[in-house]
């Protein structure tokens, strides 16, 4: 009886997260069934990590949004094995600049970037889950404009590979955009593979440290964010950057705040610590 308890004590737990929790034993070791899907979770990990992104697929699919012809920018790191030993090259734009091979491969190279002025700019980043972003980069990014769209000019997408998120950086100041969002795949778990981030930074140039940015993090609809939340709570901290001058620490989601109700829930709290 106890032990028909302890289970469904458990079992009520685990509806409520992704957490590997109160797996029970078999002797000594954990259970065959809970062991083999602790090794499907940890290659799908690895497979998200090493599985690199179909950048002409992806290009297709964020042309066919109307946004502009999207630009292909590859950082410093060769391969994926250097990518992963050498975060510092991630972070550094190529400086190989190629032709398009076919009219479905995009232009390549920061050269390529046409110089905007537009109010933001967006980058899809590989990243350490090429996954997330094949799964959710181009829904996010319909999101994304079809709610700032209205308010703010955006510039052509730049899709970027072998990618860090200061990789960005260097693609926000070519293409001279106020503020930059970076949907980048996050380093993937053993609960979630397909995990997509949003990088915010107002003025974007090279040189600007993490405490400079805000991040929107976990999207991955069913289970983890929403595209429309994250996109609404991404049109916060642009308005909120944009009235304080600067993203990063300063620049405080107060969305989810429940003393807060209506529009004023949809606003970020941009305050001046001077």
């Amino acid at each position: 009886m106890e032990d028909i308890a302890a289970r469904a004590f458990w079992a009520d737990l685990r509806r409520t997260t992704q957490a590997r929790i109160g797996l029970g034993r078999t002797g000594d070791a954990l259970p065959t069934a809970d062991v083999l899907e602790l090794r499907a979770a940890h290659a799908a990990a690895r497979d998200a990590v090493h599985n690199p992104l179909d950048v002409n697929a992806l290009a297709a699919q964020v042309n066919a949004l109307g946004l502009g012809e999207a630009v292909h920018i590859r950082s410093r790191a060769t391969d994926r094995s250097e990518y992963l030993r050498r975060p510092d090259l991630g972070r550094l734009p190529s400086d190989t600049a190629t032709a398009p091979d076919t009219d479905t491969t995009p232009r390549e190279g920061l050269s390529a970037v046409q110089y905007t002025g537009a109010d933001i700019g967006i980058v899809l980043a590989d990243g350490l889950s090429p996954r997330a972003l094949t799964d959710h980069g181009v829904p996010m990014l319909a999101a994304l404009a079809e709610i700032l769209g209205d308010r703010y000019t955006l510039a052509p997408p730049v899709i970027a590979t072998q990618a860090r998120v200061a990789l960005g950086d260097h693609i926000g100041q070519a293409l001279g955009v106020g503020t930059l969002l970076v949907l980048i795949g996050e380093r993937p778990g053993l609960s979630v593979a397909d995990s997509l981030g949003i990088y915010l930074t107002h003025l974007p140039c090279p040189g600007r440290a993490d405490s400079e940015r805000n991040c929107i993090s976990n999207i991955h609809p069913p289970e983890g964010l929403g595209y429309i939340r994250a996109a609404q709570v991404a049109s916060g901290l642009v308005e909120g950057a944009r009235r304080l001058g600067r993203s990063g620490v300063d620049l405080k989601d107060t969305s989810a705040d429940p003393t807060l109700t209506g529009s004023a829930a949809l606003i970020l709290e941009a305050t001046d610590p001077a």
